[in-house]
């Protein structure tokens, strides 16, 4: 929850733009003064121009005129280049931020509304450079020209500035209407979107199993609330941008009506030039509120992903300092732990613990939900157990610093996931590529021979749901990612779900190089296959060990022969291994 000592980092980050926001009001302010040049020019052209009747006069003025208008159009763009900088630096000060805590957030959760917070920053960035952000500064200098109509004359400006309050009026109304509407048309597209997204992940099933009416049915629900809410803001939007029309083009007629009757009654001069400049300068000044009306929605969806944003910020904070280690051994320790799938309540690993020494293999094996794919995910630092601890050289795993411990660390999930990019940046895991090392591991797993036979070879280009490669191959690339740089900690999930016997050749050859290189592994396998290659093994049952110890006294044991048993308590207690 928020901190209540801690000023929220998003007021930060936008207070971090005062100084652009204090450089554009400034030009803002020189422009709409310059813009003011054709009152001097219609007061010039009245009065000294008419009175000499100089051409010279005239094309002197009008020169200065357009010199005026230039600056003031260059003065603008100026401070739109400054309102684009000021969203660039916004966006530098939080891109990372927001998408380390969507990462968290969806670690945390599995929710894919934590990507939600990366639009709202992108929103708010638009925002800041749009040009609805230069109508609500040109609102505070539109108050200076009303001052000047009521310095004209009080009646004149009085008019000028009941309308003004006619229009606010207008844009308040415009605002308790459009509001929860737009929140609403929001929250709805992106319940929309989310569904279509995760339904388009198994496009295949639906297709083949007839069920994308109902899918689209599904879809259409949030999707028809999102078109009525946008429907009715249109309609919203549609009366406030008329009723602010009329306010706009009936402001200057009535205030040159009111001149009008001022100068019959002699309280302005009679040539009439003062209640057309008041005219002029009572439009400018309602100019910037009409423009806000009809681009207020803008404004809605911007402050709705402020206070978005701010909330996901305040709610996945900053992970605490990680600390700085030696590279690790490999020595890996359970400590009773236990863990809660995120976002649920119920418990799936229980009072688990067990200890392995650098080098030293571990096969977990049980039915299915019995917690070994909780387990890996724990013994990787993706889940926080909510008591014990996990230690990787008698170091919480949750203390080191990701990116010192990550190339140490190689781990191969259930569900094989591969990111937009080349195989070879896939296997390398996205950071400076050594060629070598990313040969190394695709031949270990037995990946080269095909990799070279692609015509792009390890370039070839694949998504996350590439149809290029066959399961076995993704699988067989996940592992050659995992093993990558030679990892001190191996974390092996099903890794022969997918293969075929050249494949399970290659996993048992991969994980006999692991052995003789001293890496330690940890195996999740319902195939027995793997058992040659374990030295310890740990039986799981709806998420409490069932039985651990040495592979071949486990064995024994599930064969039924009478052996004593370790329990993971006393076994993680031991300091040797088998």
């Amino acid at each position: 929850m928020k901190n209540p000592e801690k000023k929220p980092e998003l007021r930060t980050a936008l207070a971090s733009l005062s100084p652009y926001l204090a450089k554009a009001m400034m030009f803002t302010v020189v422009a709409n003064l310059l813009s003011l040049a054709p009152v001097g020019y219609m007061k010039d052209v009245y009065g000294p121009v008419i009175n000499s009747r100089s051409l010279y006069t005239l094309g002197m003025v009008t020169l200065l005129l357009i010199g005026l208008l230039l600056m003031s159009g260059l003065l603008e763009w100026i401070r739109g280049r400054v309102l684009i900088a000021a969203s660039l630096a916004f966006n530098a000060k939080l891109s990372d931020r927001v998408l380390q805590a969507s990462f968290d957030a969806h670690l945390a959760t599995r929710s894919q509304g934590s990507g939600q917070a990366l639009l709202d920053l992108r929103t708010v960035r638009s925002f800041i450079a749009s040009p609805t952000m230069g109508a609500l500064m040109d609102a505070p200098v539109s108050l200076l020209f009303l001052v000047i109509v009521y310095l004209m004359h009080p009646v004149m400006g009085l008019t000028a500035i009941g309308i003004g309050l006619l229009l606010m009026a207008v844009g308040v109304l415009n605002e308790r209407r459009v509001h929860p509407l737009v929140r609403e048309s929001q929250q709805s597209t992106t319940a929309a979107q989310m569904f279509i997204a995760s339904s388009t992940k198994n496009a295949q099933v639906a297709q083949a199993m007839g069920m994308m009416d109902k899918l689209m049915q599904r879809w259409f629900e949030p999707q028809s609330v999102a078109l009525r809410a946008q429907t009715l803001v249109a309609e919203a939007q549609g009366v406030s941008a008329c009723l602010s029309k009329f306010l706009l083009l009936a402001q200057g007629s009535l205030v040159l009506g009111v001149g009008c009757v001022l100068t019959l009654m002699g309280e302005l001069p009679p040539h009439g030039g003062s209640m057309i400049i008041a005219s002029i300068l009572g439009g400018k000044a309602i100019q910037p509120l009409a423009k806000l009306i009809s681009s207020w929605k803008q404004v809605a969806v911007a402050r709705d992903a402020c206070d978005r944003l701010e909330i996901f910020l305040a709610d996945n904070p900053v992970s605490r300092q990680r600390v700085q280690l030696p590279p690790p051994m490999g020595s890996l320790s359970v400590e009773e732990v236990t863990a809660r799938a995120p976002g649920s309540k119920s418990v799936v690993v229980s009072n688990v613990s067990f200890e392995l020494k650098a080098g030293v293999s571990l096969g977990v094996m049980g039915p299915s939900g019995s917690g070994k794919s909780s387990l890996a995910r724990l013994l990787v630092g993706v889940w926080t157990p909510v008591a014990g601890t996990v230690r990787l050289d008698g170091t919480d795993v949750h203390a080191w610093d990701r990116e010192q411990l990550g190339p140490h660390l190689g781990y191969l999930p259930q569900d094989i996931e591969l990111f937009e990019g080349s195989i070879a940046e896939n296997i390398g895991r996205f950071g400076d590529i050594e060629r070598s090392k990313v040969i190394e591991a695709s031949k270990l797993v037995g990946l080269h021979d095909m990799i070279e036979s692609l015509p792009e070879q390890y370039d070839t280009l694949i998504s996350a749901d590439s149809g290029l490669l066959s399961g076995g191959q993704r699988q067989r690339i996940g592992l050659a990612r995992a093993i990558y740089g030679d990892p001190r900690l191996v974390v092996l999930d099903e890794p022969n779900s997918n293969l075929d016997q050249e494949g399970e050749r290659a996993l048992h050859h991969t994980l006999e190089h692991l052995k003789q290189r001293g890496t330690t592994v940890v195996i999740i396998s319902h195939r027995k296959g793997i058992l040659p290659y374990v030295d310890r093994l740990l039986i799981l049952k709806a998420g409490r060990p069932k039985i651990y110890g040495p592979r071949d006294m486990v064995l024994d044991k599930l064969a039924g022969k009478d052996v004593p048993t370790i329990s993971p308590q006393q076994a993680a207690r031991q300091k040797t291994h088998a």
